[in-house]
């Protein structure tokens, strides 16, 4: 008998807490379920997003070994309009624009690239279309944009060496030898010695007559002077 009122009285203990209690749980539950929901929805469209993207980049990739400008950028335009947040549609970008710049039409590959550092969704994508960007610029002689251009604040720290690099070249291409000299310089110092570009740095210096061993211009290095 004692048992049997204990276990009533947990019953009624129980009712009493849901009564109390159970729509605020329940709306809890239905929050987190929604939630959860909500977040695989998320996930599995991204996902979608970038495998119909992905498709449509090879299609792109087809058109840039054809060699074909007009379909390579149709292309790219149709991904831009559907999937403009996909890595895809950032590589799309690039690629067209190499062609495009390759097929003389500078214009439109400063466009393209443009697009890319205005939207690009890392700062990898980000640093890769200005760098490209600046050198469009340079060969249309627009050295004034192309360095304000890589002066623009963010950017992914890997890239600080082809940057100040870039820039070397940018300010050489005005005559600027000692600022394009020291430019370099930092190019050198910022980039792993294992890397093979590094090399071509070495030579732009040296055709400049600076030894990269202490970073002062040779002539002056035997002549003694400090």
């Amino acid at each position: 008998m004692s048992q049997h009122l204990e276990e009533q009285e947990q019953l009624d203990q129980i009712k009493a807490f849901w009564k109390r209690y159970g729509n605020a749980i329940l709306m809890l539950l239905i929050a987190v379920l929604g939630s959860y929901a909500g977040w695989n929805y998320w996930q599995n469209h991204q996902q979608g997003q970038a495998l119909k993207a992905g498709a449509m980049y090879d299609e792109l990739d087809k058109a840039v070994v054809a060699r074909d400008v007009a379909k390579a950028a149709q292309v790219f335009e149709d991904i831009r309009a559907r999937y403009p947040k996909t890595l895809a549609a950032q590589q799309s970008a690039l690629l067209l624009a190499k062609l495009q710049f390759d097929s003389q039409q500078a214009d439109q590959a400063q466009a393209t690239l443009t697009w890319v550092n205005d939207n690009a969704t890392t700062e990898e994508y980000k640093s890769l279309a200005r760098l490209r960007l600046a050198g469009v610029w340079m060969e249309a002689k627009k050295f004034d944009e192309a360095l304000r251009l890589l002066d623009q604040p963010g950017g992914a720290p890997a890239f600080d060496a082809l940057v100040a690099d870039r820039r070397g070249d940018i300010l050489l291409a005005q005559g600027k030898a000692p600022e394009a000299t020291e430019a370099y310089n930092k190019a050198w110092k910022a980039m792993d010695g294992k890397v093979e570009y590094r090399r071509v740095i070495e030579g732009k210096l040296g055709a400049l007559g600076v030894s990269v061993d202490d970073a002062v211009p040779v002539a002056s290095a035997a002549s003694g002077a400090p």
